[in-house]
């Protein structure tokens, strides 16, 4: 099983899902995944959540419970109003997209060096459903089929945090307005920066991915539609196939409530021990405020579903759209996991570093033209 805490294998088999709607799984577990380690996180995290949703529940007086318990309390309590709806669709679309072979996404990349291939990278990663270190997993093996340099970055740039369940979730905390924005944002900065790479790989200033197709290569790409719709051809929808599904999609989605049950009680925690004013004036929507959130953003070792909340927070809270873009994207070129398994993917220090220094810029001019804009 993939594990995304590890180095990456130098070509790992790929598994092909079967086409049923009962299918075999291709198993995409960030981790830990070994089924006999206990989850920690999801278990005190979970925990905690429940805990104070209750609390929340039964004591909306702030009076009976410390303030900073009644706080933490009613921030879990007000979220998980807002989010559940979206964590009950996720486990829906995960459920779902467990069951497409990941090869007919990878089929979907066409070829590396022009902007239409790095245009479909960027979007194909719209259809994983895996947090930032996940889909380090998929990057290094679209890289391994032939990907080139400026595809695998568009991919892990756009991809993340863009996954259906976390949209959905984003759509439930900051509205549509502010979902979409973020979502197009994104994709304009893995597109330029996935032109950026392959432009540094043509003039020599960073090496071409040796796997990469000749340009005289007249391989015959996959049939996608075709396969697609022998794939839904062949689904069965039934009691047993459709719970079978919904259960699949409750496990796998273990990944997004792990790292999004911690994200909530650290958003609410600095909710209940960071004032209001003093927030505001940290990270509210000035140059200062942005800054202080990218050093936030490189210093916090969380997945996407982690910063969600936390990003979310900082446009409610702090009044910062731009502050919240910038967490997101920041933490995402920033990651010190993706930059190490980036250099042993590449074997180049060169082209790990490389990304933040072509992506933060971008992150940073976008937050504060947001910034400027009225919530």
């Amino acid at each position: 099983m993939s594990d995304c805490c590890k180095k990456p294998e130098p070509e790992p088999t790929p598994e092909v899902a079967q086409s049923s709607c009962s299918a075999t799984k291709v198993e995409t577990s960030c981790c830990p995944s070994e089924k006999n380690q206990r989850d920690y996180l999801l278990w005190v995290s979970g925990s905690i959540v429940l805990i104070c949703y209750l609390l929340g529940f039964w004591f909306d007086d702030s009076d009976t419970l410390p303030r900073w318990l009644a706080v933490m309390s009613s921030g879990i309590f007000e979220l998980m109003n807002k989010m559940w709806w979206g964590l009950a669709a996720a486990v829906v679309f995960v459920g779902l997209l467990e069951r497409i072979p990941r090869e007919l996404i990878m089929a979907t990349l066409g070829r590396g060096g022009t902007f239409k291939g790095i245009a479909r990278a960027t979007f194909a990663g719209l259809l994983l459903d895996l947090c930032s270190h996940g889909i380090l997993m998929v990057g290094t093996k679209l890289y391994q089929k032939g990907a080139s340099l400026g595809q695998l970055m568009a991919f892990l740039v756009a991809s993340p945090w863009n996954s259906l369940s976390l949209t959905i979730i984003m759509f439930t905390l900051i509205g549509l307005k502010w979902t979409l924005l973020y979502i197009g944002l994104s994709l304009l900065i893995g597109l330029i920066s996935g032109v950026i790479f392959d432009r540094l790989v043509a003039k020599g200033v960073l090496n071409a991915n040796p796997a990469t197709p000749d340009d005289n290569s007249h391989e015959q790409p996959p049939a996608v539609w075709p396969e697609l719709k022998k794939l839904f051809a062949a689904a069965r929808f039934t009691p047993q196939t459709i719970g079978a599904l919904l259960w699949d999609g409750l496990k796998d989605s273990r990944m997004v409530f792990r790292w999004l049950f911690f994200g909530l009680v650290l958003a609410t925690a600095i909710r209940a021990f960071v004032p209001v004013d003093t927030y505001s004036t940290l990270f509210g929507p000035t140059l200062m405020g942005l800054l202080l959130t990218l050093v936030a953003a490189t210093i916090i070792e969380v997945c996407s579903e982690g910063s969600t909340p936390i990003a979310a927070d900082l446009v409610l809270r702090a009044g910062a759209p731009g502050n919240g873009f910038t967490f997101l994207m920041a933490g995402i070129a920033t990651d010190y996991t993706e930059i190490m398994i980036l250099k042993e993917l590449t074997k180049s220090w060169k082209i790990a570093l490389f990304l933040p220094l072509v992506t933060l810029p971008q992150v940073l001019v976008l937050g504060w033209i947001l910034n400027q804009m009225p919530l």
